[in-house]
């Protein structure tokens, strides 16, 4: 699947802010992820089905602020009996063991931008425009809020080195790079 970035005009690489003396591990690096399957799972109200019965690519769904992965997908809690569905590969086939009278499946793959941040600085980045007392999540942990007044979903990927990813709408994407680029540029950073 390939599709158009929402960040194509502004995702430039090079070395941006004060990297100067430093060396490669204080940069903070900022890639997009693109061309990536996309699915929000939901579980109608009042339906009894339990959530551990089903399997994405191998992965239960995830427990409140929790994630799981595998090297080629990557479910993220959402809310209450919601859940987000990353995945390089084709989930098609098991997506459809979710019945439509239990579940809605929804295809987002083309609404979102992500923005991957990694580095030592990337807690102190996000510091800067959202009030979640990030320091408290680690790797495996997600959550929603917001990013100078756009809200935005973390997915704690690593802690070693420290990797976050950023998911915004889609028509956000442009002014979500630019504050968190602006936010890094203190720090030095490097566009891949």
């Amino acid at each position: 699947m390939n599709s158009i970035s929402s960040l194509k005009n502004v995702h430039k690489l090079g070395l941006f802010g004060d990297h100067n003396d430093k060396n490669e591990n204080q940069i903070i690096k900022i890639k997009e992820i693109k061309n990536i399957n996309l699915f929000q799972v939901v579980k109608y109200k009042n339906k009894e089905k339990n959530i551990s019965n089903f399997k994405i690519d191998g992965l239960n769904l995830p427990t409140a602020n929790k994630t799981s992965n595998n090297p080629s997908t990557r479910i993220i809690w959402m809310g209450p009996d919601n859940w987000f569905v990353f995945s390089s590969k084709d989930t098609s086939e098991d997506l459809n063991n979710f019945k439509e009278t239990d579940f809605a499946i929804t295809d987002l793959s083309h609404s979102r931008s992500i923005i991957e941040l990694e580095g030592e600085m990337v807690y102190e980045v996000l510091k800067k425009g959202s009030p979640l007392d990030v320091g408290k999540l680690k790797e495996g942990n997600c959550a929603n809020t917001v990013y100078n007044g756009i809200t935005i979903t973390l997915d704690f990927i690593s802690n070693d080195p420290n990797i976050i990813r950023i998911f915004g709408l889609r028509s956000f994407g442009e002014s979500l790079y630019h504050s968190l680029t602006d936010s890094c540029l203190e720090f030095g950073y490097k566009t891949i």
